[in-house]
């Protein structure tokens, strides 16, 4: 099973590539499969590398506070692997 963390944009190139910041961990996601026009503050969920939809603030702030919950049972390891490998989906057909 995937599950998608809500990122924010916190940079977005030339190349339309976004830095995201998805609970801490920064990383680059492409722009190109997006439909709706992205800023830096929006959030975004994402797969494999590519923003995916874009998601309502409300609704982000939401979820992130229910992966903090399930994050604070788990060891630092487990924390950082969750959040590193979010849009991997390793396993998902």
């Amino acid at each position: 099973m995937c599950l998608s963390i809500p990122s924010k944009v916190v940079e977005i190139d030339e190349h339309n590539v976004a830095t995201v910041d998805t609970m801490g961990i920064k990383r680059q996601v492409s722009l190109d499969l997006m439909r709706d026009e992205v800023g830096i503050g929006d959030y975004v969920l994402i797969h494999v590398g590519f923003a995916m939809n874009k998601i309502d603030e409300a609704d982000a702030l939401a979820s992130l506070a229910v992966y903090r919950e399930i994050l604070e049972v788990m060891d630092e390891d487990e924390r950082r692997r969750t959040v590193e490998a979010d849009d991997a989906c390793e396993g998902s057909a």
